[in-house]
């Protein structure tokens, strides 16, 4: 079955447009390197929790929304070969100041353990 890198990160409002440039940049740059798929997602119907939510875990600021995203793999073996070379790669280098909140994003490998569909 296939490995997943999940992300869940702060992105402001206003940079909507720009993460979404962002994204779209670089997912055929993950695919060049052996991902299946990318996705990157905006919340839409993201509701707050009272214990914890996907705002709290990222700890959304008033005038942030958060975007959830995944990488769907082959395998952990191409994956981590992968992204060696796509942090090396000079086409993922910023063109500025990134759309979305580093600092509070967060993020992991994920082994596969059911797949339907």
């Amino acid at each position: 079955m296939a490995y997943v890198d999940g992300f869940v990160a702060p992105v402001p409002h206003a940079n909507k447009e720009a993460y979404r440039k962002m994204a779209a940049k670089a997912a055929p740059i993950f695919q060049e390197y052996g991902a299946l798929q990318v996705v990157e997602s905006w919340g839409d119907d993201v509701k707050k929790g009272e214990v914890t939510d996907f705002y709290m875990a990222v700890k959304a600021e008033e005038g942030e929304n958060v975007v959830f995203s995944w990488i769907t793999w082959p395998s952990r073996e191409v994956r981590d070969a992968a992204w060696e070379k796509i942090m090396a790669d000079e086409r993922m280098k910023p063109d500025g100041e990134m759309p979305f909140v580093g600092k509070r994003m967060f993020y992991g490998g994920f082994e596969t353990i059911v797949e339907a569909g």
